[in-house]
């Protein structure tokens, strides 16, 4: 998030979000050890908690709306399955349960935001679709 002006007005910048939430995903597990057991929920986790900000700015950069709606719900996809990675790795690794709940709280986040932004986007799709139609009166 980013100040705007100095009567602190804040954007939010999703965008930025989602890469902060790589980073913290990558800098985490890199604080891990490397176990039988962890190593692929490492990999799992860092594949899914950095394609959020990959899936997001494709998304921002879609050529049609349609387009942008298929590329937003693959980040609510990935926000779906890097809570489930969340879980895996907390079972697995009970001492960092505290730093996983909050990079599970973010991920619930951003999959709810996305959620919006499908139902948002569905809504308008509809909306032009029947704009587009011949009356029938």
């Amino acid at each position: 998030m980013k100040k705007t002006t100095p009567a602190a007005t804040t954007t939010y910048d999703l965008c930025e979000r989602t890469a902060v939430f790589g980073e913290d995903v990558i800098e985490f597990c890199l604080s891990l050890p490397t176990t039988p057991i962890n190593a692929p929920l490492i990999t799992q986790f860092v594949k899914s908690g950095t394609s959020l900000g990959a899936n997001y700015g494709e998304a921002d950069e879609a050529e049609t709306k349609t387009d942008f709606r298929h590329k937003i719900a693959l980040c609510r996809k990935e926000a779906k399955e890097t809570k489930h990675w969340c879980r895996m790795l907390a079972k697995a690794c009970k001492d960092r349960s505290a730093a996983l709940r909050a990079l599970w709280k973010e991920a619930h986040e951003l999959h709810l935001i996305f959620c919006k932004i499908i139902r948002t986007t569905d809504a308008n799709l509809r909306r032009e679709r029947a704009a587009k139609k011949p009356s029938t009166r």
